[in-house]
């Protein structure tokens, strides 16, 4: 009798426990990160008798956790790969609207500066056009400062959330290792009794790590388990886990580098920072922000240097030559502004650099790493966009040179440079915060040409001057006014006179003086059936190249006179304020395929077909850690309606087990009543 109760007493307690098990997976059906447990029965050991082996009920020989470490490697991969595509999509979206929207983006402000230049252009001595002019050249440069602030207040919120990423992926890699040291010391543990509840904790810990950063993860000995980054530098061995942290970047202090503390050294991680919510703002900072700064920039760069130039060779209502409209592209603070040197040269550290600009028409949005080898000497320019080596070459003694790029030069003014040093080179970074308004009066705005022509009233011949373009008033060379502009009011050599001749042998030339009477240009042969120029434009001409040019056409007889002189009293004059307003539709950018509007429509379709594909990257990473999310489910999740059947079965095995060891108590009671 003693068998049979022990036999139902086994099967009640076992399945009381599984009726136990039963109802915790109920009740945390919905608890995050949790594993459905299944209770494993066993049969217990027989006793032999001479009839053979007579069981003796069963026992529970495991609590198993339902958990497939293959579906949770997938399942954190996919939440690494979403939480990555998601930021960025995020930030890509922010920046997206900042750009392309009608209030906040660059177009309309270019659009309604270069239409106003052109109704200056029909009335260019009415001050209420020209009020007009500078107010809308002001809308201008507060649209590119107010963008360049937007672009900093983001770069700041991308750092702040990289901060609060690393503290709360510390917290994690500390409670892993917690988890990990309580794991191993878990009693049963060797004989197989896992901490099933420990486990699903520290299952979801690594899960809340991957939305992070990218993490492998090794099992190891004592169930515990070590996690690293994809490139294997430890996070987490055993229970000791390392420490993330950010600082500022050497190379460039408006940004933040990761760094990783383990065992009392310090390295710089950023390259092994990928995947996750942290690998995603550090790719946004490197392939979105920082071009969407440079190509800003390098707009702002094109649009000041081509309107400061016209603006400088025209004439305003005061007679006088115009000064700039905006600011200096290449003014000493500018140049020296788009150097920094790196945090970690070496002493002394007072290598002096500038960086001039000097043609935005070919200037690129970029940066790059300017770092010295062998005796300091030795340099290497570096893209740092490709990688690739863009220049190379050796310092002179002294150092005093240039280093020539398509755009800029990189003028290296004096110090010393030791092997290992680096400085960051960026061009165009700064041009849109440091872009502002020169012209102050209506009266300024140099809307006139500074010279006109004109046919003596005798010619005979039907020859015709047109009325010129400017090119320069300044030598490129020594930056100096021309001799021919030195006194400002008046054409100092002027006013020239354009002669034709017979050569002697039939043919028609022509002759330059200046007012002293002194050819300038001597019997140069006319081509009759085309516009003939009548200077060089190459400023190494000497005399012959005037800063301006004049072109006849026609027929001019021998004997015909033409003049040119300062244009005095030009107020109606609209030559240069038309040429301004042309700037607008003028192909200076790019080699001279884009204009200023197609430049920052450039920009904006860059940063669309980012955000585009973001968007599209981010909607498969959804379906990928759904469905990755969905089978640890089919595995490790609780489907009520199972439990609730298992709930029967177990019931109405208990049911069974308490019968048996009634029908025991019935026997041992009827035993008793046959010895009374």
């Amino acid at each position: 009798m003693a068998g049979l109760i022990n036999i139902g007493l086994t099967g009640v307690l076992s399945h009381q426990t599984a009726l136990n098990t039963t109802g915790n997976n109920i009740t945390n059906a919905n608890t995050p990160g949790y594993s459905r447990q299944e209770v494993q029965f066993d049969t217990q050991s027989g006793q032999r008798t001479g009839a053979g082996s007579v069981g003796s009920g069963v026992s529970i020989t495991n609590i198993r956790r339902l958990a497939n470490e293959f579906l949770s490697q997938q399942l954190r991969e996919d939440t690494t790969l979403y939480g990555e595509q998601d930021t960025l999509r995020s930030e890509l979206s922010r920046l997206d609207n900042l750009l392309g929207s009608e209030t906040t983006g660059l177009s309309d402000a270019l659009n309604n500066f270069f239409a106003s230049l052109q109704n200056a252009a029909e009335d260019p001595a009415s001050l209420p056009q020209r009020q007009l002019v500078l107010s809308e050249g002001q809308q201008v440069v507060n649209r590119f400062q107010a963008l360049n602030q937007e672009f900093i207040q983001q770069r700041e919120s991308v750092k702040t959330q990289m901060q609060q990423g690393v503290k709360d992926a510390n917290t994690l890699l500390q409670s892993i290792a917690e988890l990990n040291l309580a794991i191993s010391e878990s009693p049963g543990l060797a004989e197989g009794k896992m901490p099933n509840e420990l486990l699903d904790k520290r299952d979801d810990a690594l899960r809340e790590l991957s939305e992070l950063v990218g993490i492998k993860v090794t099992p190891t000995e004592g169930s515990q388990v070590n996690v690293s980054l994809n490139n294997g530098l430890s996070l987490v061995v055993g229970s000791n886990a390392a420490e993330f942290g950010t600082r500022e970047s050497a190379q460039d202090p408006t940004s933040l580098e990761f760094t990783l503390r383990n065992g009392g050294r310090t390295l710089m991680v950023d390259n092994q920072i990928n995947g996750g919510k942290l690998g995603g703002l550090r790719r946004f900072e490197s392939e979105a922000l920082r071009p969407a700064f440079e190509e800003l920039g390098r707009v702002a760069i094109a649009l000041s240097d081509a309107l400061n130039h016209q603006h400088e060779i025209g004439l305003d209502l005061e007679g006088e030559l115009g000064g700039r409209f905006f600011t200096d592209i290449n003014n000493a603070a500018a140049q020296q502004g788009r150097v920094i040197a790196n945090a970690n040269n070496q002493v002394p550290q007072n290598g002096q650099l500038a960086v001039e600009i000097t043609d935005s028409g070919v200037l690129e949005a970029g940066n790059w790493t300017l770092q010295f080898s062998g005796d300091g000497r030795s340099y290497e320019l570096v893209d740092n966009a490709t990688g690739e080596i863009a220049n190379q070459g050796r310092l002179p003694d002294p150092v005093d040179s240039e280093i020539s790029m398509p755009g800029f030069n990189i003028r290296i003014e004096g110090g010393t440079f030791n092997a290992g040093d680096k400085y960051l080179i960026q061009p165009t970074r700064n041009a849109a915060a440091n872009i502002n308004m020169e012209v102050e009066r209506e009266e300024d705005l140099a809307f006139a040409s500074p010279v006109r022509a004109e046919s003596d009233l005798g010619n005979s011949g039907t020859g015709k001057i047109n009325q010129g373009k400017m090119l320069d008033v300044r030598n490129p060379f020594t930056n100096s006014l021309l001799p021919s502009f030195r006194s400002e009011g008046e054409l100092t050599n002027g006013p020239l006179e354009v002669r034709f001749a017979d050569d002697g042998a039939g043919n028609l030339v022509f002759s330059v003086f200046d007012n002293n009477g002194d050819a300038i240009i001597d019997e140069k042969p006319y081509q009759a059936g085309i516009s003939n120029k009548l200077f060089s434009e190459n400023p190494g001409d000497g005399a012959e190249y005037q800063g301006f040019q004049f072109e006849i056409s026609g027929n001019p007889a021998v004997g015909d006179v033409f003049s040119i002189d300062f244009n005095e009293n030009g107020v109606s004059d609209n030559r240069n304020a038309e040429f301004l307003a042309a700037l607008g539709t003028a192909n200076t950018m790019n080699g001279g395929t884009q204009n200023f509007t197609e430049g920052y429509a450039g920009l904006v379709e860059a940063v669309g077909v980012k955000t585009r594909q973001s968007q599209l990257d981010s909607d498969a990473g959804a379906t990928l850690l759904e469905q990755s999310t969905n089978q640890r489910e089919s595995v490790s999740g609780v489907n009520l309606d199972e439990e609730a059947g298992k709930l029967i079965q177990y019931q109405a095995a208990y049911n069974a087990s308490a019968q048996v060891m009634s029908v025991a108590q019935d026997l041992f009671n009827t035993l008793l009543q046959s010895f009374r």
